[in-house]
């Protein structure tokens, strides 16, 4: 191994598992966005049979936006592991602030979240 950080492999085996685990991020918000979804859908379908009253649109749109979503994260973890090996290789990498990556998924989860909760609070 080598003591510049730029050539170790470890450090691209790093980025490459980091990456790795925003793709997965990405696929179980899509799944779970997948199954927000159907699961409305199934609702309106048992209020049909039931004559009660439809209140599901609200999880068709919270499982299509966590869809879309889930694509974004991967499109942009594609985007960030690309500028990061090329940083990398040009040896000009800092690790001196948070990931913008991270800090925005976190920051849309949490809307989502408390609209949810909103909605389930408030809509019967």
């Amino acid at each position: 191994m080598t003591d510049e950080p730029a050539k170790d492999p470890r450090v691209y085996l790093a980025a490459e598992r980091t990456f790795l685990a925003w793709i997965r991020t990405g696929l179980a918000l899509m799944g779970f966005g997948f199954v927000v979804a159907r699961f409305g859908l199934f609702l309106r379908e048992l209020s049909v049979v039931q004559s009660a009253p439809q209140t599901t649109h609200f999880s068709v749109w919270i499982g299509t936006a966590l869809v879309l979503l889930g694509v974004a994260v991967n499109l942009f973890a594609a985007l960030h592991h690309v500028r990061l090996v090329r940083d990398l290789k040009e040896g000009v990498v800092s690790f001196d602030r948070p990931s913008r990556l991270a800090l925005s998924v976190a920051g849309v989860l949490a809307a989502v979240g408390i609209a949810m909760a909103a909605y389930l609070a408030f809509v019967r």
